[in-house]
């Protein structure tokens, strides 16, 4: 996710981490908004539900719990070199994921 708020914060984006542990110390250098839950993997949980939609990059099977909780609740997946998920809507550049998202929140 580091690389992710690097982007965000180089295009002139705010950041918001969802950390799973109690320490805001521990978000990385490009998150603005740091929010210690304490929640360990549950947080997954939370970012799924938080959010309006969903950009899944790369990942373990934490990612795997996020697209598969943010498609439970009907929110739009995206993904970039991640799972193969029925439901989720691949593309293959982080523009293309920003522009699948921003589209879906216009119409």
């Amino acid at each position: 996710m580091k690389a992710v708020c690097r982007g965000a914060k180089e295009a002139g984006g705010t950041t918001v981490g969802i950390l799973a542990g109690t320490d805001r110390s521990e978000a990385n250098p490009y998150v603005d908004v740091a929010i210690a839950t304490g929640l360990g993997q549950a947080r997954n949980s939370v970012i799924a539900r938080a959010g309006d939609a969903l950009v899944a990059i790369g990942g373990g099977y934490g990612t795997l719990s996020e697209i598969a909780l943010a498609l439970r609740r009907e929110k739009h997946v995206v993904g970039l070199d991640t799972w193969v998920v029925e439901g989720v809507e691949a593309v293959d550049t982080a523009e293309a994921a920003v522009e699948a998202v921003l589209r879906d929140l216009t119409t």
